[in-house]
């Protein structure tokens, strides 16, 4: 099942995301902005955005647990995300991985296609370069398997 991200997820969200700080948390729980993916009662996939520009949906993170990989689910995740996303009148999508991560290919099977990226070289703040993929919306998949709550309600 694929639902929003609520408050009462904080500490099975932090298990796969450590990333997001506290408040960032609440933000994405107050603005709708988090999926997780519930499997046997257990969170073991998240998925958050934010809005590039204040109007391009950017899928910043999206984590599925090890043991739960290659099963479909951060796909469902992506294509809830997606379906969301263009109910809301959305017209294009973002997403990002770094060049070393094999996100990539993953991306660019669900449809998105590279359009640049950056090298981060602040010390303390190095990484390999971050890429950057988009997709038009309206070319999305359709979320098969579990239904979850409906969004944009």
């Amino acid at each position: 099942m694929i639902r929003y991200v609520r408050k009462a997820d904080r500490a099975s969200w932090h298990e796969l995301d450590s990333d997001l700080p506290d408040a960032g948390f609440d933000e994405k729980v107050r603005d709708r902005r988090g999926y997780v993916y519930v499997r046997d009662g257990k969170i073991v996939g998240v998925l958050r955005y934010n809005l590039f520009w204040d109007t391009v949906p950017f899928c910043t993170h999206l984590y599925v647990e090890e043991g739960h990989r290659m099963r479909g689910y951060g796909r469902r995740l992506m294509e809830r995300w997606e379906k969301d996303m263009e109910r809301q009148g959305f017209d294009m999508l973002m997403t990002s991985t770094q060049v070393d991560e094999e996100g990539q290919h993953f991306y660019r099977r669900l449809g998105y296609r590279d359009c640049g990226g950056f090298v981060m070289d602040i010390p303390g703040h190095e990484q390999p370069m971050e890429m950057i993929l988009v997709k038009e919306a309206g070319t999305c998949g359709t979320a098969g398997g579990d239904a979850g709550e409906e969004a944009g309600k």
